[in-house]
C-alpha cells in the first residue's frame, strides 16, 4: 500500500542555504531506495513562494501564499510503498522530518487506471 510522509516544519528555523539537513535526508532516502519502498518524494520551494486556488460560485481567486496560517509548513514528501500502516510509521519515525517538526502519514487513495 502506498503511503504519503509529509514533511511539516517551522521554516523560520531554516534558510535557503541552511544544508544541515542535507546528509540525514540523503542517507534517508538512500535507505528507502535500498530497502525498494520509494515511489517518490521531493523537497518544496519555501512558503511564500505558494499559491491558494478556490472556486467559489463559479469564480476563481488566487491568494498569495499559503492559506492556513500556522507556525510548520508543508516542507516536503515522500511515497512510500510498504505493506501496512505499521511499517509507514516506522520509516516515518526514522525521517529526519520527525525531529525538525512533524511528518503526517497518510494513505494513498488508489484510483483505478484508465482503461
Amino acid at each position: 500500500m502506498k503511503y504519503m510522509l509529509l514533511l511539516y516544519r517551522d521554516e523560520s528555523r531554516f534558510t535557503r542555504t541552511d544544508n544541515d539537513m542535507s546528509a540525514p535526508y540523503i542517507a534517508y532516502t538512500q535507505a528507502l531506495i535500498g530497502a525498494g519502498v520509494l515511489a517518490g518524494g521531493d523537497r518544496l520551494q519555501p512558503v511564500e513562494t505558494a499559491s491558494t486556488v478556490r472556486q467559489v460560485n463559479g469564480e476563481t481567486t488566487v491568494l498569495d501564499g499559503p492559506y492556513a496560517d500556522s507556525k510548520e509548513q508543508l516542507g516536503g514528501f515522500f511515497i512510500i510503498d510498504v505493506p501496512d500502516l505499521d511499517s509507514a510509521l516506522q520509516w516515518a519515525a526514522r525521517c529526519p522530518g520527525a525531529t525538525q517538526g512533524s511528518v503526517e502519514v497518510r494513505p494513498l487513495w488508489m484510483m483505478p487506471k484508465p482503461a
